[in-house]
């Protein structure tokens, strides 16, 4: 199956960004929002970058179960 970035919907918070970052690189989505946080107190600029993939990211499929193989 090809992995696609999508915003993942079924696992959001504000828009998905995030989640979808996560499944897409296969790392756990709270590394994703503590780098996403703390880019806005340390001077990266994410703000743009994040309202961009929200912007152009897909969503997934609501109806769509992601599986995880540990």
């Amino acid at each position: 199956m090809e992995k696609r970035l999508r915003r993942n919907i079924n696992d959001k918070v504000v828009a998905g960004v995030a989640s979808g970052l996560a499944d897409y690189l296969g790392v756990d989505v709270t590394i994703i929002r503590i780098i996403l946080v703390a880019g806005i107190f340390l001077p990266f600029p994410v703000v743009i970058p994040y309202l961009v993939a929200w912007a152009i990211m897909p969503q997934n499929n609501p109806n769509d179960v992601t599986i995880v193989n540990n």
